[in-house]
C-alpha cells in the first residue's frame, strides 16, 4: 500500500473547483470528513445546495483525484446533507477571495 494521510488527501480536494465559485472545494468547507484505512479512502461531503446542476460531475472529480492518489485503495464520496452547509465552514481565504468578510455575511 502507498503511504497515504490526510494532508495528500486534502492537499488533492484543493484542485478540485466548482465551476461556478472561484474557490476550491476545501476551502468552500464541503468536505466534513476524510477517513483512511487500509482499504479505504471515506470521503464525506456536502454542496451549498441540494439542487447544484454541477452535483454528479463534483462528485465524479471528487472521486476520481482522490482516487489517483489512494494506491488502490477503494475511494467511497458520501454525499451528506447534515449538517448544513453554510458560510461559517469557508476558509478565511475563501472568505476573503469571494468578499465575505464579517462585514459582509
Amino acid at each position: 500500500m502507498v503511504p497515504l494521510n490526510k494532508e495528500n488527501v486534502i492537499e488533492v480536494l484543493q484542485s478540485v473547483y466548482d465551476p461556478e465559485i472561484p474557490v476550491n472545494i476545501w476551502d468552500l468547507g464541503l468536505i466534513y470528513d476524510i477517513t483512511i484505512t487500509d482499504d479505504n479512502v471515506n470521503i464525506k461531503m456536502t454542496f451549498t445546495s441540494p439542487t447544484c446542476p454541477m452535483m454528479e460531475d463534483l462528485l465524479q472529480q471528487v472521486h476520481d483525484t482522490v482516487a489517483a492518489i489512494a494506491g488502490g485503495r477503494n475511494v467511497v464520496v458520501d454525499l451528506v446533507w447534515d449538517p448544513p452547509w453554510d458560510l461559517s465552514r469557508m476558509s478565511d481565504a475563501a472568505r476573503l477571495e469571494l468578499d465575505l468578510t464579517e462585514q459582509g455575511w
